[in-house]
């Protein structure tokens, strides 16, 4: 199994306008061959230390069953669309991918 964590830093005020676009690629990700889980998730105030909150960032947890299902995922048409759709937006991305230990 291969998780990945993808924290997507956007700009500030296009919280709203990156979820939306998030929201229509999520059921296309779900599809794939190989997809486990993919969830958009936002920060909460959980009053646990040290957790530091960014309103300005959405972490997508991933779960796919192989490597190579998931660059598969990362070169299909809709995620290219995707891409493309919310660059303006995007200010940075950082990924961790993992697996079972």
């Amino acid at each position: 199994m291969i998780h990945v964590i993808a924290s997507i830093q956007v700009k500030a005020g296009s919280l709203s306008e990156y979820l939306e676009a998030v929201a229509a690629n999520v059921p296309l990700v779900r599809e794939e061959m190989g997809c486990v889980e993919y969830v958009p998730a936002v920060d909460i105030a959980a009053d646990l230390a040290p957790q530091v909150l960014d309103e300005n960032t959405v972490t997508i947890i991933e779960k796919w069953e192989s490597l190579e299902t998931l660059r598969d995922h990362l070169n299909a048409p809709h995620m290219m669309t995707y891409r493309e759709k919310t660059k303006d937006i995007v200010a940075g991305l950082t990924i961790k991918v993992l697996q079972d230990a």
